[in-house]
């Protein structure tokens, strides 16, 4: 019924054995290599050293500023954060990256202020219990952008007129 045949060792072909650089697995399908290409984009020196000669330029300005100069301007910028978000919240056209860029411009000019702070050598606590007292000493003034924005409205009507 079943025959068995035996084949010489010289006729059968055994394929050579190839190293791969692929890890062994069940896969027995062809592998077509491709070449690595990271997913990530890699910035430009150029465009970083830039960056940071602005960055280290608004510094400068910051720190030329004398601690009431810069209360003030805390202020403000705040004041335009506000009004960023009233615009955001009735839909108006805004600029989202103003968001980050004033975010970081306040944290800028706080932390030369606790610098300064800390120059003086007042401590932790003694700062916020200062920072508490500033924050309730200060007055509700409307934002620079929208006195200038009051301002061209009152000079547009004043034209009608």
């Amino acid at each position: 019924m079943f025959s068995l045949s035996i084949a010489s060792p010289s006729s059968l072909k055994i394929p050579p054995k190839t190293t791969s650089t692929f890890p062994k697995s069940s896969f027995n399908g062809i592998r077509i290599p491709t070449p690595y290409k990271p997913s990530f984009r890699s910035p430009s020196s150029s465009s970083s050293v830039v960056m940071m000669a602005k960055r280290e330029e608004e510094l400068k300005e910051i720190r030329a500023k004398t601690t009431e100069e810069l209360n003030e301007e805390i202020v403000d910028l705040k004041g335009e954060l506000l009004m960023l978000r009233l615009q955001k919240s009735v839909r108006n056209e805004f600029k989202p990256s103003e968001f980050g860029r004033m975010r970081k411009r306040v944290a800028r000019m706080l932390t030369v202020k606790r610098e300064r702070e800390i120059e003086e050598g007042i401590n932790k606590r003694l700062s916020r219990k200062l920072d508490r007292q500033w924050k309730k000493s200060i007055v509700v003034r409307p934002p620079p952008s929208l006195k200038k924005l009051q301002e061209e409205e009152a000079a547009a009507e004043a034209e009608k007129s």
